[in-house]
C-alpha cells in the first residue's frame, strides 16, 4: 500500500574500506575514499503492509561486499502510519519531515512507503548497489567517541568540486545517524498484525553539524537492538543531496 569508503588499516592511513583498528578506549575512525559513496535511504514503517519486502531487501545489504565502501544504507521510519493502529516505536516526525522535504524537491504532492532514495533521487531498488561511478567527491573522515557520544567529521572536497578546504564550514553540512541492526519486532495490530518483522540499518538518532566541529550524538538506549552502526554524510548547505558518505559498525 502506498500512502568507496576506504578502510584505513594503519596509523599512517593506508587505504582500504571503512573501519580503523583501534583500542576500545580510543575513538573509532571511519573514512571514505575520494570516489563518491552512495547514500541509500529507505522510508518505511512497521504499519505499512507493503514495507516488509523492502526492509528484507535492505537487510540483505549487510552481507554485500560493497557495504560502507560503495554505499551507506539508512532506514528512516516515518510516523504517518501510526494512526492506523500500530505505533511504530522507531518512527519519528523528523524522519517524516525529511521525506516531505524530498517530495517537495521532486515537485511531488505526496509521500509514500516504501520509498527508496539514492543520492537524493527516487530510486527503484532491484539489485545490490554498486559504486556510483560519479567520479571523485572528496575525502570524508570521521572520528567517533562512543563513550562520550561525540563525533567530528572533516571533509576535503575533490578539486573538481570547486570548494577549497577553508570553505567547508560555510559550504557543507554534516549529518550523522546511529543505526540499529539485528532487530526483531512482533506487530500485534495494524496492517501487519501477526507479523514478525526483521530490521537492519534503522535510524535511531540523527544529528547535524558542520565539518571540523564536534557533534553530539550518543548511542540511544533502545530495547531489542543487539548491534549498532554509524552513518555519516555531507551535503551542501540547505540541500538534501549527499556529496559524500561513510560509516561502519560500532563495537
Amino acid at each position: 500500500m502506498s500512502m568507496r569508503p576506504f578502510f584505513v588499516f594503519s596509523a599512517a592511513f593506508a587505504l582500504g574500506a571503512g573501519l580503523l583498528p583501534v583500542r576500545a578506549a580510543e575513538p573509532i575512525q571511519f573514512a571514505s575514499g575520494p570516489a563518491r559513496v552512495s547514500l541509500i535511504e529507505l522510508y518505511t514503517s512497521e504499519g505499512c503492509s507493503s514495507c516488509p519486502p523492502a526492509e528484507r531487501w535492505l537487510g540483505k545489504l549487510r552481507d554485500a561486499p560493497g557495504l560502507w565502501r560503495d554505499f551507506v544504507p539508512v532506514a528512516f521510519h516515518v510516523d504517518y502510519w501510526n494512526r492506523l493502529g500500530w505505533p511504530d516505536r522507531f518512527s519519528s516526525k523528523e524522519f517524516t519531515q525529511r521525506e516531505y522535504a524530498y517530495a517537495a524537491a521532486w515537485n511531488s504532492e505526496s509521500v509514500y512507503t516504501p520509498c527508496f532514495v539514492r543520492d537524493g533521487t527516487e530510486w527503484r531498488a532491484r539489485e545490490v548497489p554498486r559504486a556510483s561511478g560519479a567520479g571523485e567527491a572528496g575525502m570524508l573522515t570521521v572520528s567517533y567517541d562512543v563513550a562520550k557520544g561525540g563525533l567530528r567529521a572533516d571533509f576535503v572536497p575533490a578539486p573538481t568540486a570547486g570548494d577549497g578546504p577553508r570553505k567547508t564550514e560555510t559550504t557543507f553540512e554534516v549529518h550523522a545517524a546511529i543505526l540499529g541492526a539485528g532487530i526483531v519486532s512482533k506487530v500485534t495490530s495494524g496492517e501487519n498484525r501477526g507479523e514478525t518483522l526483521g530490521h537492519e540499518f534503522i535510524a535511531l538518532a540523527l544529528a547535524h553539524g558542520v565539518p571540523g566541529r564536534e557533534i553530539a550524538l550518543a548511542v540511544p538506549t533502545v530495547a531489542g537492538v543487539p548491534r549498532h552502526a554509524l552513518a555519516v554524510w555531507v551535503t551542501r548547505k540547505e540541500s538534501l543531496v549527499p556529496v559524500q558518505a561513510t560509516g561502519g559498525w560500532l563495537p
